[in-house]
């Protein structure tokens, strides 16, 4: 793309071979043959079949079918529909998010204005939009969405908010003339209008230098298309573990099966065996609990204000250990405020003027009569910046209405972003006055005198410095400073650019876009919770600055840089010093998308929060994107996994805390499903390693893997949060689900439950019925996974949990022991299910070896608490005895 704000006017229409009166119809028709319609490229989608179809392109999932099409050949088609019932609703489910997911280049799409106003053949006309095409002039006015990339020609006090493509707050002041420089930032390149911008003021007439997806809306695109969604640190765990698992079982199944014949047994029964047998190691219900439990978790979070738009995300907010956060609107309450005003040469806070100064009230009428702005009854119009001045007099009770009609505006100088000046002439106390305000360099030049308390004096070099000195300490804190003077005339008449001179000084108003009250706490909780808060803004450097400070983001030794200091930055040198820099000031989507990747280099999860066009392909790349509900757009939202309603950046350390507490739920209910499934895989090894006879028919598996399984681990992921849980560190993004301690418990759990399990088949073995020691084995099995769940509900033992803390475990306990025993005892489910009867000792027998394996369990983890509990509390005396000693 050409610098065209380096271009003078008479060079950019000559690149374009086109003149102040337009392009002719005919070379406006062939452009838009030859550059194509001004609109945004969609990337060809794959269909919803295609989608739905990459769904089985799984490694469990493929076992699952051919275990599925075994189970028919061989007549068990409870079996079957079971199993492609269960592969069926995971796709639907997939493939919904998937689609979800790509909606964001759509809505990219729907920012484009329908209609634009240009000059062709020298007549203003109004075109499609699409139509519009490089070289044609367009026409700007307050209120117009700026519909392509173009080189001001004309400017008449023209102003836009870019904030959507920049994340700078304020509207920007465009200018006409050169800017003469190599390299410009795209929030700096102010004789230049980029589409999806608003113009809020002014009007302009511009050359079209670019469209569609040559514009910097269109480099977004483009990056959208780009940019690949990575994976939440449980979606690659379980990806991974179910290609390991998937191996183990084919290895244990054609093991199963080798033994079977071995023995003796027919081809078919043992195939048979084989497959109830992979269909009870797989957790097939593993995906849907995961999405049950972390379905449910949604619903919590958004009762807190945080809307989940990928159930998968829920997780990785667990694991986050960077949140690189906008400023505008997210940390602020993107609404200008003043905060302190100079006046009577005392510089004081704006909830601290005395109007009973006559020179401090006359500064605060002085701004709301110089002033095109209104707030009224809370319905804002106009300049953000003038409406906090209008704020400011209705804080003191001075009521613009009353204010404007005493002193109506009699003549007036607009705005002009070359003069830096505004002028408007009233009637005050029988004189004609005019008001001026601005900016301060240019209006120090025109002072003659000084208004104080005690009358007019004479402004000295001194006063100059003084106040110049006021103005960088106010502007040092981030602040924008207004300044004001007036001037006495006359005779009434229109003002003009010759009266702009000879003023008496009246103060400065300074003004900032404020923290939201929430945020200082919120990045406190972040920094205990070891998560390290980085501010990315469009908004220039000091300002950012200033905000990070106040907040606590920017600490001691921490860094300030700018995008042009990050484009010099090699991607070493921003390694080495990532960890340092908190602010990041005058940055482009690309930087965006860089520092997210740099972060992800070092092995973080980053959640990335946004509100404009500019931050969806980085809330895309980062591992999860958090938009603004109420003040984010479109693009945001839809390119983002997460939603605050209410744009509290707090909402997102509440998100935090439920995703960790969701992932530890997550966890125990997949040690539930494993160790229960360990157990009936390792009863069934033991039995063919020796020669016994088979302990569970294949009726049995399939009972045992459908009842236990579900209900029981659903009530694990519904186990209350903890509260301290922000005293964890994140958690490891390259941590496994199968990690060391979780492997052991795995395999110590499932192994006691398998113990069991088969002294309960030895007893039944004993008094010659294999019928019988098979029922005692299904019993035992399935009695115990159902006491297991309340081993699985958390680290600590159920007292230290709270026994009834969690009604849904006794729900799904009382649920499962009521059906095992309808099983065991009603004679028509009886033959269904190929029970032997039991006597009333062998029932009695079954329950108590179900029960042991959790009284075990228990046990020790009642002695770990003890064991931790007091180890915790020598520490906290340890540090107290050295706060006592440092102190």
């Amino acid at each position: 793309m050409k610098n065209f704000f380096s271009k003078n006017i008479k060079d950019s229409l000559k690149e374009f071979d086109v003149t102040t009166n337009g392009l002719t119809n005919k070379k406006a028709r062939e452009l838009l043959e030859s550059v194509g319609e001004n609109v945004l490229n969609e990337r060809k989608k794959k269909s919803t079949l295609s989608v739905f179809i990459d769904q089985f392109k799984d490694l469990l999932v493929i076992i699952l079918i051919i275990a599925a099409v075994i189970s028919m050949a061989t007549g068990n088609i409870e079996s079957t529909i079971v199993i492609l019932a269960v592969i069926t609703i995971n796709s639907i489910l997939g493939t919904v998010q998937y689609i979800k997911a790509e909606q964001s280049l759509a809505s990219l799409k729907s920012l484009t204005s329908p209609n634009a106003k240009v000059i062709r053949e020298g007549i203003k006309v109004e075109i499609p939009s699409k139509s519009v095409v490089p070289g044609d002039i367009l026409i700007l006015e307050a209120g117009d969405l700026v519909v392509a990339d173009g080189r001001i020609l004309e400017n008449f006090s023209l102003k836009v908010n870019e904030s959507s493509l920049t994340g700078e707050s304020e509207s920007v002041d465009k200018i006409s003339y050169v800017i003469d420089k190599d390299e410009v930032a795209l929030g700096d390149q102010k004789n230049m209008v980029f589409s999806s911008s608003l113009v809020t003021y002014g009007r302009a007439t511009v050359l079209v230098t670019n469209t569609g997806m040559n514009t910097e809306l269109g480099k977004i695109a483009t990056l959208m298309e780009e940019t690949q969604e990575k994976s939440t640190p449980l979606q690659a765990s379980l990806d991974a573990f179910s290609k390991k698992l998937a191996l183990a079982i084919i290895g244990i199944c054609i093991l199963v099966f080798g033994l079977s014949l071995y023995r003796g047994t027919n081809v078919l029964d043992s195939l048979m065996f084989a497959v109830a047998l992979a269909v009870a190691a797989i957790p097939e219900a593993l995906s849907s609990i995961v999405t049950i439990v972390l379905a449910i978790g949604t619903q919590s979070m958004a009762k807190e204000n945080a809307i989940i738009k990928k159930l998968k995300a829920v997780e990785g907010l667990g694991c986050v250990s960077v949140i690189c956060s906008d400023k505008t609107g997210t940390l602020t309450q993107n609404k200008m405020t003043v905060k302190k005003i100079f006046v009577d040469n005392k510089l004081v806070n704006a909830n601290e003027i005395d109007l009973k100064n006559p020179i401090a009230h006359f500064l605060l009428t002085s701004s709301i009569l110089c002033n095109d702005s209104t707030s009224i009854d809370g319905n804002e119009i106009g300049d953000p910046t003038e409406v906090a001045l209008v704020n400011l007099g209705h804080d003191y009770s001075i009521s613009e209405i009353d204010c404007r009609k005493n002193h109506s505006r009699l003549s007036e100088i607009p705005f002009d972003s070359d003069r830096k000046l505004m002028s408007t002439l009233h009637k005050i106390d029988g004189k004609s006055t005019m008001i001026t305000k601005g900016a301060l360099d240019v209006l120090l030049d025109r002072v003659t005198s000084i208004k104080t308390i005690h009358g007019l004096k004479r402004f000295t070099n001194e006063d100059k410095t003084h106040i110049n000195n006021i103005n960088k300490k106010l502007s040092s804190q981030g602040l924008r400073v207004l300044a004001f003077a007036y001037k006495e005339l006359n005779e009434n008449k229109n003002i003009d650019l010759e009266d702009e001179n000879g003023f008496t000084f009246l103060g400065l108003i300074s003004m900032i876009d404020p923290p939201r009250e929430e945020s200082k706490s919120a990045v406190t909780d972040c920094l205990k919770a070891s998560i390290k808060p980085v501010m990315i803004t469009g908004d220039h450097k000091i300002t950012a600055s200033a905000i990070a400070k106040e907040i606590g983001i920017l600490q001691e030794d921490d860094l300030a840089v700018e995008g042009l200091e990050l484009d010099k930055m090699s991607d070493n040198e921003l390694f080495s010093k990532l960890e340092h820099i908190s602010v990041y000031a005058r940055v482009s989507p690309e930087h965006k998308i860089r520092i997210v990747k740099a972060w992800q280099n070092k092995g973080k999860i980053v959640a990335m929060t946004g509100d404009g066009v500019n931050d969806a392909p980085a809330l895309k790349q980062a591992d999860i994107g958090i938009a603004m509900g109420i003040t984010g757009t479109e693009v945001s939202k839809d390119a983002a996994s997460m939603i605050l309603t209410d744009d509290n950046f707090a909402t997102i350390v509440k998100s935090v805390t439920n995703g960790r507490n969701i992932y530890a739920n997550i966890k125990n209910s997949i040690k539930f499903l494993l160790s229960g499934n360990m157990s009936g895989i390792l009863a069934v090894l033991y039995s063919s390693l020796f020669a016994l006879p088979v302990p569970f028919a294949a009726v049995h598996l399939l009972f045992i893997n459908l009842l236990t399984d579900s209900l029981p681990a659903i009530a694990i992921g519904m186990e209350k949060s903890k509260k301290d849980v922000l005293r964890d560190k994140p958690r490891d993004a390259n941590e496994s689900i199968l990690s060391q301690d979780f492997i052991k418990d795995v395999c110590i759990q499932g192994l006691l439950i398998g113990i069991f399990t088969m002294i309960s088949y030895h007893i039944g073995l004993t008094k010659g019925s294999d019928g019988l020691a098979m029922t005692m084995a299904f019993s035992t099995l399935c009695l115990a996974r159902l006491f297991h769940g309340f081993n699985c509900r958390g680290r600590k033992s159920i007292f230290s949990l709270g026994v009834f803390n969690n009604t849904f475990s006794w729900i799904a306990f009382i649920v499962g022991v009521i059906l095992v025993n309808a099983v065991l005892l009603i004679p028509g489910l009886q033959g269904l299910f190929e029970i032997t009867p039991l006597a009333t000792s062998e029932l009695l027998s079954v329950h108590l070896f179900a029960f042991l394996p959790t009284l075990i369990i228990q046990i020790f983890k009642v002695i770990r608490d003890i064991v931790e509990s007091k180890k915790e509390k020598i520490e906290i005396e340890n540090d107290n005895e050295s706060k006592v000693q440092a102190a």
